[in-house]
């Protein structure tokens, strides 16, 4: 589904904005977000276990993601609609890379909190299997 402009802007670095259902009485609220394309061209990021956006993709594994060139460069996004789910392993590994793609200096100490943070808060990986992908500018 990807194109190859769509993988290089969701290789970069950028934050994403995932959209998730909304609980009642609730509007859709994006939410920026570390990512990382899969070789398999999914979409995934982590968050903790009992967050309230575990639980509502747990109610209903649908989410929207869209990423956007930064200001300065030529216009361009990619957005993705998404069937989720919610595997239980991998959660350390993925929030260990996110840290060394986001993050210009991961020292030891750092790498040693995201380990203790992934056990403490029972990190738990979402991910994004593309149902429909539009880009832009149209």
């Amino acid at each position: 589904m990807f194109t190859d402009t769509d993988r290089a802007l969701l290789d970069r670095p950028l934050h994403g904005l995932l959209t998730i259902p909304p609980g009642p009485q609730r509007l859709p609220a994006p939410r920026p977000v570390w990512f990382e394309r899969t070789a398999d061209d999914e979409i995934q990021l982590f968050s903790m276990a009992d967050a309230l956006k575990v639980r509502r993709l747990e109610a209903e594994p649908l989410a929207s993601f869209v990423v956007i060139t930064p200001g300065g460069e030529p216009e361009g996004w990619v957005s993705i609609e998404a069937d989720v789910t919610l595997p239980e392993d991998g959660a350390t590994d993925l929030a260990l890379r996110l840290a060394e793609r986001y993050w210009e200096d991961l020292t030891p100490e750092r790498r040693d909190r995201i380990e203790d943070y992934s056990v403490e808060e029972n990190l738990r990986r979402i991910v994004l299997h593309p149902r429909r992908v539009t880009r832009g500018p149209a």
